[in-house]
């Protein structure tokens, strides 16, 4: 069995829709989760969360999903944080967070960590981090962090890096620095061109590919929202168009839907080209419904085509 480990910050999500959650890399968890159905791999979180109600809910709606939460830490004093999302005619998005102190930024507080002890006793085969799983910490847990990623593929464990980013997370921190340290460790870059812009500046494809080979990174996939999307293998470079959809709801998600679609055929081995066609599918799907996480009746049929193309 393959077990895949994603470490982040989740949080409630507030709309007329009633109680919800979503996170950049518990989105992808959970939809990953969904897709794989019965294949044989593993997939986990690791955060921290309060010891009140709303993170009994959030852990009891994990566990529906199929995740390992055994990772989880319970923080007796903290709470998770909140977001309100809006959307306008165009399903574009807008969000307003109340996260400044959530649990998961003390997910490193004690030593070790649930997660490092796991990642020390190779209970893990890969590890999926995004911009804001590192965004989130103070800057000794980052180095915290960095070390376990270290050791971790010493061990021959993977890295998955998403550059998901939020600059109001990164006010006191040197964004690029931090993430030249953990593209260096990658071996799989999902990126996002309009999120590289943000952090180094107008760039051309070439130039992001260029920075990706300078830290040799082995695979890399460039998600340019509606657009194609490049991805560079072994096999070589390869253009995957987008599907269109007419209706578009929500954008929430819509990266970390790519993700989970991605790795539900990469992590079977599939090439990286039908891995980008299956991530496109799903995200065209959760890009028509509201919110971060959609039912799962609504991605239901994605499921057994996606494992049998596999």
């Amino acid at each position: 069995m393959k077990r895949i480990l994603f470490f982040g910050e989740c949080m409630l999500e507030e709309s007329g829709r009633g109680k919800s959650f979503g996170g950049d890399t518990l989105n992808t968890a959970v939809y990953l989760s969904r897709l794989l159905g019965g294949a044989d791999i593993s997939v986990g979180y690791a955060t921290a969360m309060g010891m009140d109600n709303d993170s009994d809910y959030l852990l009891s709606q994990w566990q529906t999903e199929g995740l390992d939460t055994s990772l989880v830490r319970r923080i007796p004093d903290k709470l998770p944080g909140r977001y309100r999302i809006y959307t306008n005619a165009n399903g574009e998005r807008r969000f307003e967070y109340w996260r400044d102190d959530s649990a998961a930024r003390y997910y490193f507080d004690v030593d070790p960590t649930p997660m490092e002890q796991a990642l020390a006793n190779k209970r893990w085969d890969y590890l999926y981090l995004s911009g804001i799983s590192l965004a989130i910490l103070a800057d000794e847990h980052k180095h915290r962090l960095l070390a376990l990623v270290r050791a971790f593929r010493q061990q021959g464990g993977r890295l998955i890096f998403d550059n998901n980013y939020r600059p109001q997370l990164w006010h006191s921190s040197d964004v690029r620095y931090w993430y030249s340290q953990i593209m260096h460790q990658a071996d799989l870059a999902l990126l996002t061109d309009e999120d590289e812009t943000a952090i180094y500046g107008e760039q051309q494809l070439a130039q992001i590919m260029e920075r990706c080979l300078a830290h040799r990174i082995p695979e890399l996939v460039i998600k340019r929202g509606g657009s194609k999307a490049l991805v560079l293998d072994k096999g070589g470079i390869h253009e995957i168009p987008a599907e269109r959809v007419e209706d578009v709801v929500d954008t929430s998600a819509a990266g970390d839907a790519f993700a989970a679609g991605f790795l539900s055929l990469w992590l079977q081995d599939a090439p990286g080209s039908q891995a980008a066609e299956a991530g496109h599918r799903l995200a065209a799907r959760v890009i028509q419904h509201h919110g971060a996480i959609i039912e799962a009746d609504h991605m239901q049929d994605l499921t057994q085509p996606l494992i049998a193309e596999s």
